[in-house]
């Protein structure tokens, strides 16, 4: 069976709540299975491009009150939001593993690049320092990492990392330690210390964050490995269908043995997409009407553009533009399913656009409103990107 281009992009605009917007930000979330959070502006924007009427308070009430959706650890080390379920499913499909490899690093980082002097015995050490951590954090209920490297000192315990290198740096183990504790599920990151943009967060145990949530288990997460990359593999499918298998592996990192395996539990269909093989659940085939034309302005790191490893058929000639040097992409315009265009916010707060191929009078018009909207949406913020790019950077002034 094949499927075309149009369909493609028929099915993302539907799919992803961009050709016509969710009610809520659990559905928008829910859309794209999980949203990018390692820069936590691009939560709240990712939110806005997708949800009708949707203020900062709507998804800090869903992040930190009702708790509907959790900030987390997951795929290829990145932070992502997602609903409670899935987050289940990440935990035990692609966080543990995380976990395995950091803690191996940086057992070995203690034991060679201690400053002034290496752990004697770093796998100890990092058990006692942990359990210490996490014996501090639940006595306080939630906390800063300033307050938890008071209770627990040896956080200060400092690493020399790139010894004899220009970018030589000596750093506190205290983050490396906190992302430990993070990957296992042992903790998770609550409120920012400051506005919605910070990246400073307050901590809390992770069982007692879900309480009663619904959605998290007792015994999170509650799942098998197997059956965990099985479930988020259908989600993935289900957000991001149809795709070549390379695309899944890439988004889950997972190995090619652990996709194989997720992939022979979910029996997907396969098709041809223009003469490249792909799958798709069984259940999805049939085709999705195409939507009423629709533009969006969508974040740096936005799961839609950052959901594929091949981006062509959406991203086009565009890539130099818009992309930095290690594959992350900036803000960016689409219309109809593929990137047309890029944007970025001045320090005036004006919405700055720069459309890279002509989409009509009409669309160009809508861009632009899309635009006013969004500055005004703002008001006093001002956004800039963790991870710059050329057209981004130009169009900031």
């Amino acid at each position: 069976m094949k499927i075309s281009l149009a369909q493609r992009r028929a099915r993302l605009g539907v799919r992803h709540h961009l050709a016509a917007r969710s009610a809520t930000v659990e559905e928008a979330v829910d859309g794209v299975v999980a949203l990018h959070a390692t820069d936590p502006a691009s939560v709240y924007l990712s939110a806005w491009s997708r949800v009708r009427g949707v203020s900062v308070a709507d998804v800090e009430r869903a992040l930190y009150d009702d708790r509907t959706i959790l900030r987390i650890l997951g795929m290829r080390r990145t932070v992502f939001v997602t609903d409670i379920a899935t987050a289940a499913l990440v935990q035990a499909g692609c966080s543990f593993d995380v976990a395995v490899r950091q803690r191996r690093l940086l057992e070995k980082h203690l034991g060679t690049e201690g400053h002034p002097e290496n752990v004697a015995d770093p796998a100890r050490w990092l058990d006692d320092v942990m359990q210490s951590v996490e014996k501090a954090l639940r006595a306080r209920g939630s906390a800063t990492a300033q307050q938890l490297a008071d209770d627990e000192p040896r956080l200060r315990q400092q690493l020399l990392l790139a010894r004899g290198k220009p970018y030589e740096s000596i750093g506190n183990v205290t983050s490396r330690v906190l992302f430990q504790l993070a990957a296992e599920g042992r903790i998770v990151r609550g409120r920012p210390r400051g506005s919605w943009q910070s990246t400073q967060y307050h901590w809390s145990p992770l069982d007692e964050w879900l309480g009663e949530t619904a959605g998290a288990s007792r015994d999170w997460p509650g799942c098998t490995e197997d059956d965990a990359r099985a479930g988020l593999a259908r989600r993935w499918l289900r957000a991001f269908g149809p795709a070549p298998v390379a695309d899944l592996r890439w988004w889950t990192g997972w190995t090619a043995g652990q996709t194989k395996k997720a992939l022979a539990a979910v029996a997907p269909a396969e098709v041809d997409l223009d003469g490249e093989p792909a799958i798709i659940l069984a259940d999805d085939l049939a085709p999705i009407p195409e939507s009423a034309p629709w533009v969006a302005l969508l974040p740096a790191l936005d799961p839609t553009a950052m959901g594929w490893s091949v981006r062509d058929w959406y991203v086009g000639p565009h890539r130099h533009h818009l992309f930095d040097r290690s594959g992350n992409i900036g803000p960016t315009i689409w219309s109809d399913g593929r990137i047309v265009g890029a944007w970025s916010q001045r320090p005036t707060g004006e919405v700055a656009l720069r459309l890279l191929e002509d989409i009509g009078a009409e669309q160009s018009a809508e861009v632009e409103a899309e635009a006013d909207r969004l500055s005004g949406w703002l008001g006093d913020a001002r956004v800039l990107p963790k991870f710059r790019t050329p057209a981004e950077k130009e169009l900031s002034g």
